[in-house]
């Protein structure tokens, strides 16, 4: 079985300055888990920026909403280059699926705007996140999540663009394609 990873714009998904707050974003619903987000934000004493389309009205009026202030800021629901601009404007970003997620594009594209990430080490994830770009911790471990901002926040921009480009690009992934077609044909 062979599997390729989805790709990327890495032109809609430009390298950013960076900033000293903390982002989540993606649907805001019970199995991406921003409610984990903000209690590790919280606890490493960062603002936390929150993007994404409200999927579940229940799970923010009661684990999003409640929490919201000077230290926990909802975006909205933030058209692409908007939210591109955002991520690239965090020193990192936070990811804390709740289920084995096969590929998060949100890894890809904050790695592709040269934000580390923090996440857990879930589904495909590991795939994509290595120590140049990011900080992997236990499924759940809200406590390894907000130990490990203060080391994803310094590492190199650079380095996690870098990964973008080898792991997530449009470019990678197509050229994985044309591979395994030239595979599977000279099979045949």
């Amino acid at each position: 079985m062979a599997v390729v990873p989805n790709g990327v714009d890495l032109g809609a998904w430009p390298v950013g300055s960076g900033g000293e707050d903390l982002i989540w974003f993606g649907r805001l619903v019970p199995e991406k888990g921003a409610h984990l987000a903000i209690e590790a934000a919280r606890r490493v004493g960062y603002r936390l920026r929150i993007a994404g389309p409200i999927s579940n009205r229940g799970y923010f009026a009661e684990h999003v909403e409640p929490f919201l202030g000077p230290d926990v800021i909802y975006l909205g629901h933030l058209s692409q280059p908007d939210l591109a601009a955002a991520v690239g404007r965090s020193a990192a970003a936070l990811i804390t699926p709740q289920w084995d997620e096969p590929y998060g594009l949100v890894v890809a594209e904050s790695l592709a705007c040269g934000t580390p990430v923090v996440a857990f080490a879930r589904g495909g994830i590991p795939e994509v996140v290595d120590e140049s770009s990011g900080c992997l911790v236990a499924p759940d471990d809200i406590n390894g999540l907000a130990e490990a901002v203060p080391r994803a926040v310094g590492l190199s921009r650079a380095s996690a663009r870098a990964r973008a480009e080898e792991r997530c690009s449009e470019r990678t992934m197509v050229d994985a394609y044309v591979s395994l077609y030239r595979e599977l044909a000279g099979a045949a």
